[in-house]
């Protein structure tokens, strides 16, 4: 028997069938639903950016925070009570990812667990039927990033990576620009991200606190002892959990820059770095440069310096592009300076929303929204994603190559037709990783 929800969404699509064509289907960022029924989230992640985004997608009309889900438990409560605050409504509480995907009244599931968490999670959640709202990285390793893909088409699920800019109008129409040729040909593009970041310290192996389920926090990670500067934020730090500054922050960046220079995946990559400022338990590095070449003719790189926040061109995050007709700076919201070729401003589009790079959370607060508000409205059927995951994931690939590089300190040779590493058969040991018994992602 159906019921109500699928009885709505099956007569929808039988009767607005014909009003799209046959290319602009689910795979292609269309749900082909009822653009009139409310949309049932499930968070997963609420101590931080997960708890943001429940705040903001609330805000959404027809938009619903049915369900909470962290590891721990005092997370839980307090998002809860937070969410019935400010909508009257309390979400239902969950520790444990696979009982929230049981739930039939679960439209999709908006994750911000840690970065290991990412991908498999996305991938169940697909496999539940539910649509996806992932952070970036939308994977911890290229290996993730392309299961997710395949798990997006085979359960013909939407998928939406968090690259807000994807959806800032400045940005859209500045991308617009850069193609029409408004610097000339855009030739290469430089981007960073800075902060100034304190040590972690040397943490100790102690107990577990109560409150929190450790087994479930590690999940498809490889098993390691609890210590105390780990949890709730320095985990970025680590490789068994985190992707490090290059994927934290960078992956913005890098998608601004991929989408400017129209490229896909390079041909070749090279990085270095370290952890320089301090001795401590970061393994990631805290300095690091990444430097592409595209088949195009192009080139790119990206600079991150995790714990000086001196600023490059006046601002702590941004992307530059230079062409052979003038130059294009992004300064990192949704604004942007169009340069000509003698560096005379021509013109310079501003946005008064304020931008700070160093803010955890979210540096573009005011404006994510966008983003968020385009993701509810492709599941209720009256727009297209604009950063599904087949585009998530290759932006989200420039990071894994250059840490990739970084790791095994050699420059990598790239197959530009699927960004997969050449000729380096102890490099793409990397592409993958090593699960828990148990919890090896599968599509």
């Amino acid at each position: 028997m159906l019921n109500r929800r699928t009885f709505i969404k099956t007569t929808s699509i039988a009767g607005t069938t014909f009003l799209l064509a046959p290319q602009l289907g689910k795979a292609a960022g269309f749900f082909k639903g009822s653009p009139n029924e409310k949309v049932v989230l499930g968070m997963m992640g609420t101590h931080s950016r997960g708890l943001y985004l429940a705040q903001n997608f609330a805000k959404i009309p027809n938009t619903e925070i049915g369900f909470v889900c962290d590891v721990d438990s005092k997370v839980v409560e307090s998002t809860i009570a937070d969410i019935y605050k400010r909508t009257g409504k309390k979400p239902e509480g969950f520790t444990d990812i696979r009982k929230l995907l049981e739930k039939k009244d679960v439209d999709a599931i908006v994750i911000a667990a840690p970065d290991h968490w990412h991908a498999p999670a996305a991938i169940m959640a697909c496999q539940a039927g539910k649509d996806v709202y992932v952070e970036k990285p939308c994977s911890h390793n290229p290996h993730e990033g392309e299961l997710l893909v395949a798990a997006s088409k085979k359960y013909n699920r939407l998928v939406q990576m968090g690259s807000q800019r994807r959806s800032f109008n400045n940005v859209q129409q500045m991308i617009k620009e850069l193609h029409s040729g408004v610097i000339g040909r855009a030739y290469y593009a430089k981007g960073w991200y800075t902060n100034h970041r304190e040590s972690i310290g040397i943490g100790k192996q102690v107990a577990v606190p109560s409150n929190l389920n450790y087994e479930l926090w590690q999940g498809p990670a490889p098993r390691r002892a609890y210590q105390d500067n780990l949890i709730h934020y320095n985990w970025h730090w680590f490789w068994n959990w985190g992707t490090g500054e290059a994927l934290n922050n960078g992956t913005h960046e890098l998608d601004v820059i991929r989408w400017g220079l129209g490229v896909d995946f390079p041909d070749k990559v090279v990085s270095t770095g370290g952890r320089f400022h301090f001795k401590d338990d970061w393994q990631t590095p805290d300095t690091q440069n990444i430097l592409y070449n595209f088949p195009n003719n192009t080139a790119a790189e990206w600079e991150g310096r995790s714990c000086n926040g001196y600023n490059m061109e006046g601002l702590g995050r941004g992307v530059i592009f230079y062409g052979d007709k003038g130059t294009l700076f992004y300064t990192g919201g949704n604004g942007y300076k169009i340069y000509d070729g003698d560096n005379k401003l021509v013109r310079e589009v501003k946005d008064d929303v304020p931008v700070d790079a160093t803010n955890k959370v979210s540096p573009t607060e005011a404006l994510d929204g966008m983003h968020m508000k385009n993701f509810i409205e492709s599941v209720q059927g009256k727009a297209k994603l604009n950063c599904p995951i087949e585009t998530g994931f290759k932006s989200t690939l420039l990071p894994q190559l250059g840490n990739i590089s970084y790791r095994m300190d050699r420059v990598l040779h790239i197959n530009p037709e699927n960004g997969h590493i050449m000729n380096d058969l102890e490099a793409m040991k990397l592409w993958s990783r090593e699960y828990q018994k148990g919890w090896e992602p599968k599509v």
